[in-house]
Parts: C-alpha cells; structure tokens; sequence
C-alpha cells in the first residue's frame, strides 16, 4: 500500500466508524470487531464491489466516480457540507490539485473597517490565524488580537476555556469548521504544524479531528463569560472577504435592548477611556 498522503481513504473510513448497523438498517447480531460498519457493508450498501470499496480506502484506487461518491454520501449518512466535502476530496484524490493558499494581504478598505467598527471584529484566515482586530474585540478577550490563534487558543488556553462555558459544543463547531475551511489542502505546511502542534497537546482536539466533521463556516448564537461583565450573549457573524484567499470577517453583536447590549455598551466606553497613569 502506498505511503501518499490519502484524505479520501481516511475521511470515509473514519465516517464508517461512526455509522452502527441500526442506522444503516443492518441487523446487529454477534460481536463485531470493529466499531461502526464494515467495509463490505459499506460496499453492499453503495452498490458497488467491496474489492473496489477496499482499494479506494486504501488509496489505491484515486478516481472515484461523483455516483460512488455520492451513493458512499448516502450510506455514511453525510449532510450537504460533509457529501460536498467528499466530492472535493474524490476530485483531489484524480489528480486535480488547487493551490495553496497565499500569504495574506489585508486590503486597506477591510482593515479600515474592523478598526472603526463599534462592534467586536477580528478579520481570521482559514486556520483561525487573526490578522486584523479592533480595540473593542480585544477588550472583550485580550486572545482576540493580531497574532493569535483562535483555533489553538480555544484547546490550550485555561481562560479561554472558562471563557466559553458551551466549551465542548463551540470546540466541535471550531473543528469542523476548521476541516472543511481546509478542504483538500491537509498537508499545507502552516496547517500541518498547527494540527500537530493540537493534537499532541490536546486529547478533545485528537478526538474531533479524528472524526472528520465537516461544518460550513456560518453564524449564530454565542455565550460567553466575561470576567468583569458576567454572561454576556451575542450574535456571531462570519462573513467572507472579497478578493483575498479566504479572509473571514467575524463580528459579534448583542440583540438591541437588551442587558447584553448594555454590558456591550460599558465595555465599549471602557475601552475608549484612555487608562490614568500615576503621579
């Protein structure tokens, strides 16, 4: 078998061991050795040869069909973002590279509009490296700055932890996000140190990696805990930046009239307010 890098191969099979036979409509009987489906009932049920299902697991097989793909979507019980995710990684898997992303250039309009801003907003690359943050977003966490790394702060930072108390759902959300935000390029020199640098240090990253969870990049609820303002809920906004290589805006903004936009409001005037110095 060959020693190339193999993300189809490794993407199916991790999602086949998530699948039990009662969701896939397979009676159960007897001990199973190993967890989820097997291979030939994987094959069995996608209709297609379990030699074939062996040898695009092992990579030896790398031009899958969009109907295999699709009909191993269907058995694994993919959703839209993890069957696009698949397609992606069959499409890499015959030969069809895409480029690495670039270094990054913040346009001057883009970095003018997070520092005026009167909402929290960092501007983030596909591997939550933040390139841009306003004063506001670092008032509301000190980690939300130009240099850090949201993804390897959320893992290795105590703070950050007791600053998400839905710890465990905000980490699962972040890796799936982060996966698909990665999509075919895994061995990305900056990717590949900084899912090493979390798997060696982090037991819940090793395990969610290990799923293979895709997630589109997208919004919603967030609560937090501020040391100085208490539970504070906000809306999480994530847009994508024009015309960069995969530049996201995040913003967060509390709902208007609410004790959320009040402690939003004490916070901004907090952060306005030019510190006194002694003598």
């Amino acid at each position: 078998m060959s020693d190339a890098p193999n993300p189809l191969g490794e993407y199916v099979r991790a999602r086949r061991e998530l699948v039990t036979p009662e969701q896939a409509g397979i009676p159960a009987a007897g001990t199973r050795r190993v967890p989820g489906l097997r291979r030939e009932e994987v094959a069995m049920l996608a209709g297609i040869s379990a030699d074939y299902y062996l040898r695009l697991e092992q990579g030896r097989d790398r031009n899958p069909s969009a109907q295999v793909l699709e009909a191993l979507a269907r058995v694994l019980r993919l959703d839209d973002d993890a069957t696009a995710h698949l397609l992606r990684l069959g499409a890499a898997a015959s030969g069809r590279r895409t480029r690495r992303p670039r270094a990054h250039t913040v346009p001057a309009g883009i970095a003018q509009l997070v520092a005026t801003l009167h909402l929290p907003a960092v501007l983030e690359d596909r591997r939550f490296d933040i390139v841009a943050a306003n004063p506001l977003a670092t008032a509301l966490s000190p980690r939300l700055a130009e240099g850090s790394n949201r993804l390897r702060d959320l893992f290795l930072d105590p703070e950050e932890r007791a600053f998400h108390p839905d710890w465990e759902d905000v980490t699962a959300g972040a890796v799936a996000v982060f996966r698909e935000a990665a999509g075919i390029d895994t061995d990305d020199p900056r990717t590949v140190e900084l899912v090493a640098e979390l798997t060696h240090a982090s037991p819940r990253f090793r395990h969610l990696w290990a799923r293979h969870d895709v997630r589109a990049c997208e919004g919603g609820p967030l609560r937090l805990t501020h040391p100085q303002l208490g539970e504070v809920r906000l809306n999480r906004e994530k847009l994508d930046v024009g015309g960069t290589d995969g530049l996201t805006l995040l913003v967060l903004h509390p709902d208007p009239g609410t004790t959320d936009a009040d402690k939003m409001a004490l916070l901004a005037s907090a952060a306005r307010t030019p510190a006194r110095t002694g003598g």
